[in-house]
């Protein structure tokens, strides 16, 4: 018998492939520019889209109680105009700045009148158009009387649910459109109040009358 030798060839090492991490100052330059660009995203999304808001007066009882964090957007009023029932958040109009207001100091109210709408209060009731809002949503009926005036354009009349403890337009009178910063959208707490915020049709689903004119297009909120 013939022995046969043989010699195992030297295999090559294997390396093995690994993904290339930043290091050092690249590292840090890298998660610098995240945070930017997301600071970046949330000062647009809370600029152009939403925001948190709380509520610390008693204004939209019961609809809305102190404390209630609500998301407002700020999206749909450049679509089409303020609806009645609507809940806005918005800047003091210059009569509330002359009661010592700040500019910045946002409110939150009830849109009720629309331009070219007629308004009044009596005996308890608002007045639409001369015709009367049965409404589930107030805490009580107005204990004062408002005599009939029209919202004129590029203006909104507002009130709060609490009727008889709200700094409302029937106070301070009409809200130009341009000074709403956004619909209260969400409420996200408490958490066992979680839920959207809808406008609220009327008592016997009467439609309000419409406008006869053309309408031109976690911060606190008071009251």
């Amino acid at each position: 018998m013939t022995s046969e030798n043989t010699t195992e060839q030297p295999t090559a090492p294997v390396t093995t492939a690994t993904s290339a991490k930043p290091t050092g100052w690249k590292f840090w330059l890298d998660n610098i520019q995240i945070l930017v660009i997301a600071l970046i995203l949330a000062v647009l999304i809370r600029v152009f889209v939403a925001e948190p808001r709380f509520i610390p007066s008693d204004s939209m009882v019961p609809t809305l109680a102190v404390g209630d964090r609500l998301v407002v957007e700020k999206i749909s009023y450049s679509l089409h105009p303020p609806q009645f029932g609507d809940i806005i958040v918005f800047d003091p109009p210059p009569q509330l700045q002359e009661m010592g207001y700040q500019k910045d100091q946002a409110f939150i109210k009830r849109v009720i009148g629309q331009p070219g709408q007629t308004i009044a209060v009596r005996q308890g009731r608002v007045y639409v158009d001369g015709q009367a809002l049965t409404e589930l949503y107030i805490a009580e009926p107005p204990e004062y009387q408002m005599l009939p005036v029209q919202v004129p354009d590029g203006m909104v009349f507002v009130m709060g649910d609490n009727r008889n403890n709200s700094n409302d337009s029937h106070v301070w009178g009409f809200l130009p459109q341009q000074n709403i910063i956004g619909r209260a959208w969400l409420r996200f707490y408490p958490l066992n109040r979680i839920g959207f915020v809808t406008a609220t049709k009327t008592a016997d689903n009467a439609s309000v009358p419409p406008s006869s004119a053309p309408v031109a297009q976690a911060v606190a909120v008071n009251g």
